[in-house]
């Protein structure tokens, strides 16, 4: 009897536990998540057309005529496919969204993840420099929410005392 409740309180615990695993957000099985933004204007033309997964922070947003674009400052991704701000940027680039969005929930500074197919690439400018962007046209995206101190994970030690 002791057996049984042992194993069944650890399915229990194992079931738990997989539930609070953050699942990816996007499907990137057929997508090559070494090409950064920066291999994608060196190698535009054989790229082209080839579905992305980029993430970054918003440097800036707008609403064209008949659609939303994003200026991102580019990062790795993590397992989550949230962008690793702890790291070196790896470019950026241009994202351009079919339709309005609301640009204020688009601030800069935020963090943002997109999937797409890379269009073509733009020239820029960022200060005085010229700069050539990757563009790519969206078909998905997902707009991480604020971290905050309870987002990160929590580790206590603490020993009790009883009279």
């Amino acid at each position: 009897m002791k057996k049984r409740c042992r194993i069944i309180f650890m399915f229990f615990a194992t079931v738990v536990l997989f539930a609070c695993a953050t699942a990816a957000k996007f499907d990137s099985k057929d997508i090559d998540l070494s090409i950064t933004p920066q291999r994608a204007v060196a190698e535009s033309v054989k790229l082209q057309d080839v579905r992305m997964l980029w993430g970054g922070v918003i440097i800036s947003s707008v609403n064209l005529k008949d659609a939303t674009q994003f200026e991102i400052l580019a990062y790795p991704l993590t397992s989550e496919q949230r962008p690793d701000t702890d790291k070196s940027p790896v470019g950026r680039f241009l994202a351009l969204h079919d339709g309005y969005l609301e640009i204020s929930d688009y601030a800069q500074g935020r963090l943002i993840t997109v999937s797409g197919r890379l269009q073509d690439k733009h020239s820029g400018h960022i200060g005085e420099s010229e700069y050539i962007y990757p563009v790519l046209k969206i078909n998905q995206l997902h707009l991480w929410n604020k971290r905050s101190h309870s987002d990160e994970p929590q580790f206590h030690f603490g020993l009790g005392v009883m009279f």
